[in-house]
């Protein structure tokens, strides 16, 4: 008491306290590791969850929130120290049960026949119970977007409300302003078809369907990392389905953690539309159609061709005489 009142110190300081925790033996390390994948592409970088596995590998016996919560840490501090800021605050949506989809094409690499393959992805994501599906294709064309769509709400097992989508280029023909849009002739008639709604994010506006673009980032680290060799494209597609739906069982819903994704998934299940039959991408308006200038020519050996222009509702036959 003499000490504190001589050197006239009004409220006395201690020394902050130190814990020591299992993680400080692995700290320099785990930082080695932060800082490195701090410099891989966003696609090919680690997150959490894989460090705190591989940490385990080298004999690290404590919890996963301490190596999430020193990642976390030391991410805020990299962006104080470069004067960046983190992600910024959002607004949580909720969905009813069969309310809405959403939709995304994602960029991934696979190795197929032994090579290795870029691919488009299409992603689907019920936004209520959380189920996903990932198909992979070569391109992002019509009937490529058509054929994700029924594989889609095949394994889902029905067709929601509305669907909600970017921009792109084989749904939206011209951006008006606002939510207008020219919506392309062939995306509208299978929108149709499955009688759902199509809702159109603004432009530069990713949050609007955050849920699908979260699930791009941990597709890759849940699916594309670990990935094994496939023989086709076709065989790659029948691992993503049968894994998509491994993971209901394994992944807790991110807000209502009392539930897997599948239970959810049970219970929004039965407050879907039936799925019609699959689309095919024909329509009765010729006109609407612009045929490709790709024919397909098919000469036997007793002189008959028979030209198909790719497309539908056009067919020109040329027979011979016998």
């Amino acid at each position: 008491m003499r000490k504190y009142l001589t050197n006239g110190v009004v409220e006395p300081k201690y020394p902050a306290r130190t814990v020591a925790n299992k993680l400080d033996a692995f700290a320099s390390k785990l930082e080695g590791w932060l800082k490195s994948e701090a410099k891989k592409g966003r696609k090919q970088r680690r997150n959490s969850r894989q460090l705190f596995n591989d940490l385990v590998v080298l004999g690290f016996e404590g919890s996963y929130d301490r190596v999430a919560a020193f990642a976390r840490n030391w991410r805020q501090n990299q962006h104080e120290a470069t004067k960046t800021t983190g992600r910024g605050a959002f607004v949580p949506l909720t969905f009813a049960p069969g309310e809405a989809f959403q939709f995304d094409w994602s960029e991934d690499w696979a190795v197929i026949g032994g090579e290795r393959t870029k691919l488009q992805v299409a992603q689907f994501k019920l936004a209520h119970s959380r189920a996903f599906l990932l198909r992979a294709y070569p391109l992002q064309t019509h009937e490529m977007l058509f054929d994700a769509h029924n594989h889609a709400f095949r394994v889902l097992g029905g067709v929601p409300q509305r669907g909600i989508f970017d921009n792109m280029k084989t749904a939206v023909d011209k951006i008006k302003k606002g939510k207008a849009r020219d919506v392309n002739m062939r995306f509208q008639v299978m929108v149709n078809h499955f009688v759902f709604e199509a809702e159109f994010c603004n432009p530069a506006s990713g949050w609007e369907k955050g849920q699908i673009e979260k699930n791009v980032q941990d597709s890759r680290h849940r699916l594309w990392q670990v990935a094994p060799v496939f023989e086709n494209l076709d065989a790659l597609n029948a691992w993503l389905e049968r894994r998509c739906i491994e993971l209901w069982s394994e992944l807790r819903h991110p807000q209502r953690r009392e539930f897997t994704i599948r239970e959810l998934w049970e219970q929004e299940r039965g407050t879907l539309m039936a799925a019609p039959s699959a689309f095919d991408g024909l329509w009765s308006t010729p006109s609407a159609y612009r045929p490709r200038a790709w024919f397909i020519s098919i000469a036997t050996a007793i002189a008959c061709q028979l030209r198909l222009p790719i497309g539908p509702l056009v067919c020109v036959c040329m027979p011979i005489a016998w």
